[in-house]
């Protein structure tokens, strides 16, 4: 119940806080340059993650062919 509050809490502070009137803080403007700046750095973080996670993934694919002909090899030699 209290990360609901809190949540709810956060959620009204961020929206108070990008609101365009005089009564409010109006940071829109130095949120988007923060979105702006940080958007390239996060697809670049994810693109090298998927980049690493596609090697693994090819290298267990070798991994595994070479297991399954070690297996038939053995089988073949029963």
């Amino acid at each position: 119940m209290v990360a609901f509050i809190v949540g709810i809490v956060l959620i009204l502070f961020a929206v108070y806080s990008v609101l365009p009137f005089p009564w409010a803080l109006d940071w829109w403007e130095p949120v988007l340059a923060f979105l702006q700046g940080g958007v390239p750095i996060v697809a670049l973080l994810i693109g090298l993650l998927a980049v690493f996670i596609g090697i693994a993934d090819i290298k267990d694919k070798i991994e595994a062919k070479k297991e399954e002909a070690e297996e038939s090899s053995s089988e073949g030699n029963q």
